[in-house]
């Protein structure tokens, strides 16, 4: 139903205006914030009911609500509002459909772990093991995904061409491009797909690592899913990404849609989880984000603007695995007080508000250097 009044608003003639991609990534970052915010409510008082896993507060800058704890698996806050968003006004592309495949496959391997502390009521969930393999299949699916493109049903030497214009350009940097690598098919394929399920399944646990204070996360998700968003816009328009010298990927405009539509959501969820927290995140909605802006990022060619853009979830990510390294090699030293490196500075004396401003300014400047990059081309 959705899917035949989408292509109503894209063909009938009144509704013509919504064939240009930034009045339709508009409206979908209106509709997500209005089924959020029409939602939200209910999806709190419903989830509030459950059983809640044990946390601790004293660190955590999280306060428990008098009579009952903060409820967690906020992240459908964000499905719900997002999600019919975009099937509604963007164009379901293999891009879409790969980018939305990661985010809900990943969120429901974080909504599985996020239940199963619910229903024992404490930290423990699913194995980490368990995780990167769920992960790592939906992110291999997401990559099978651009399969389904109708330009590959031409001639097998035309197939074979088509698979790589859109596989190796993934491994593009900022001052180089994988087209010239020369790689025979198979490699570039290969080589091509394990990168996209590492970059999306790293980034999906990045993120879910700086999902630690109230807030954190979602404002430095806002920053970066706006700025992806703004890339994806140019790079799916010939004259802008050849005046920027970046990858010119058919169809990736209606990643800005996709990435409207999640900013949209975010919002609402930013209102509910702002110290003091409503809701959290939980894994359900870090996980599927990560991995959404995880495939984002490889499908329009722009990996490693990503991990500019997104530094603080770098920052975050390097220094757990900084600590762990450094313990492991001094014999139980600690590089830092503790990690994720925001509660480093709040074992420092900083009030967890503080903390989460200053990351949101580390974010925004890092968006900004991104941003920058884009002239390096």
């Amino acid at each position: 139903m959705l899917y035949r009044l989408s292509e109503l608003v894209h063909t009938w003639g009144p509704f013509r205006l919504f064939e240009y991609i930034s009045v339709r990534a508009i409206m979908a970052g209106l509709t997500s914030l209005a089924l959020g915010m029409f939602f939200s409510g209910r999806l709190i008082a419903l989830l509030s009911r459950l059983r809640q896993p044990e946390r601790s507060a004293s660190l955590m800058g999280e306060l428990a609500k008098e009579g009952g704890k903060v409820p967690t698996m906020g992240g459908l806050i964000i499905a719900v509002a997002m999600i019919p968003s975009v099937l509604l006004w963007a164009r379901l592309n293999v891009l879409v459909l790969a980018a939305l495949w990661c985010l809900i496959g990943m969120g429901a391997v974080g909504l599985y772990d996020d239940w199963l502390k619910v229903r024992h009521g404490s930290a423990d969930g699913i194995s980490a093991r368990m995780k990167l393999a769920g992960q790592f299949g939906v992110a291999l699916i997401a990559f099978g995904i651009l399969l389904l493109d109708p330009s590959f049903r031409d001639l097998p030497s035309r197939y074979r061409e088509s698979l790589c214009e859109i596989w190796l350009p993934i491994l593009n940097g900022p001052l180089w491009s994988a087209q010239s690598f020369g790689w025979p098919f198979f490699a570039c394929l290969g080589v091509a797909g394990a990168f996209f399920m590492v970059v999306c399944v790293g980034c999906s646990n990045a993120v879910n690592l700086t999902d630690g204070l109230d807030g954190l996360a979602i404002g430095c998700v806002l920053i970066t899913t706006t700025i992806l968003g703004s890339v994806a816009y140019l790079a799916g328009h010939h004259d802008f990404s050849a005046y920027l010298r970046i990858s010119y990927v058919p169809g990736a405009g209606e990643l800005a849609v996709f990435c409207s539509a999640l900013v949209g959501g975010s919002l609402v969820f930013l209102w509910h989880n702002a110290a003091p927290a409503e809701i959290y995140m939980g894994d359900v909605g870090a996980l599927g984000i990560g991995g959404g802006l995880g495939a984002v990022a490889c499908l329009m060619h722009q990996p490693f603007l990503l991990a500019i853009v997104g530094g603080v979830f770098v920052f975050e990510a390097v220094s757990v695995i900084l600590q762990v390294t450094y313990f492991k090699w001094t014999g139980g030293k600690r590089l830092f007080l503790m990690t994720p490196i925001h509660h480093h500075f709040q074992k420092l004396g900083w009030p967890a508000t503080k903390v989460v401003a200053r990351f949101w300014i580390l974010s925004f400047l890092c968006g900004l250097l991104g941003l920058l990059s884009l002239k390096l081309r």
